[in-house]
């Protein structure tokens, strides 16, 4: 898209709209989000870093430890609760680590783009590299996993004017990169063609919680809770989504997997939650859009 003040989108304020209907007439889509990324050891950690110069050994261990130990824990939980996770995957992570793609595939996981790894972004890339990343990116996802994304979620949710056309040439149905709304929506290219916003979520999201708010486990269930009992109680008059972001090197360690436990086991004591991928909440709006 060109250069605007505003997103390819109208402003909708979200009492005006019609009402959102989920499958079984749930009040909230579940949406969880494990990211499940790679670190080269040999570059720059970037904004997540320490700003060491590499080999950023810390740093870079304390992600590999998700890799190696945390996201199985995260996979156990999401088992107990029957949550299939969407997966934002770094595609070098299919070359590096193969037999996570194996267990997330035994599970039936969604994965959706996640950039190749987390050390770079789309908008630090050279001119004319971004749109061959996304494709290699979808790509190599694709060949690991026996299907090709269909959604997207940029590292640090970083987008330049072109990536959203990227995307959609690519043929990607939805993304997630637009933390602004608690319903899905659609974003109206230029070149005509169309992308459904779901939303992701920066608040109720470990990464931020524990790095840059300082919360601990138990404040960041409170706060899950929390969100959850306001979506649910709105999500009476109309559909909401409730997004919960997780990364294996936070949530997934020892002295914090019992506080995503214990949130999992409140929101889904309730009825009318319906446990969604972001494929199959993108593709629900899109077909209620389309008899509307």
């Amino acid at each position: 898209m060109k250069a605007r003040t505003y997103g390819p989108f109208p402003y909708s304020p979200i009492h005006r709209r019609p009402r959102l209907e989920w499958p079984g007439g749930a009040r909230v889509a579940l949406w969880v989000i494990p990211n499940i990324e790679f670190f080269s050891l040999s570059e720059s950690m970037g904004a997540g870093g320490s700003g060491v110069k590499p080999p950023d050994v810390p740093a870079w261990a304390a992600r590999d430890y998700g890799n190696r130990v945390g996201v199985f824990r995260l996979m156990k939980v999401l088992d107990r609760y029957g949550v299939r996770g969407t997966v934002a995957l770094n595609s070098d992570l299919c070359v590096q680590h193969p037999e996570i793609i194996e267990e997330c595939k035994a599970r039936k996981w969604e994965f959706m783009g996640h950039n190749e790894s987390n050390t770079r972004r789309l908008n630090e890339l050279r001119s004319g590299r971004e749109s061959r990343t996304i494709r290699s990116a979808l790509d190599t996802i694709a060949k690991a996993t026996g299907s090709r994304p269909v959604g997207w979620l940029g590292s640090g949710l970083q987008e330049t004017w072109d990536t959203l056309e990227f995307l959609a040439a690519e043929g990607c149905e939805y993304v997630c990169d637009w933390v602004n709304d608690d319903q899905p929506y659609m974003m109206r290219l230029e070149s005509g063609r169309r992308l459904v916003s779901v939303p992701y979520s920066t608040e109720i999201n470990d990464k931020p919680a524990f790095e840059k708010r300082n919360r601990t486990a138990e404040e960041f269930r409170d706060m899950i809770v929390r969100q959850f009992d306001v979506l649910y109680e709105e999500g009476a008059e109309s559909g909401r989504v409730m997004a919960i972001a997780l990364h294996p090197y936070l949530s997934g360690v020892p002295h914090r997997i019992g506080a995503l436990d214990a949130a999992l086991e409140h929101i889904l004591r309730r009825e009318g939650v319906w446990r969604a991928t972001g494929a199959e909440i993108a593709r629900h709006y899109m077909s209620r859009k389309a008899t509307h």
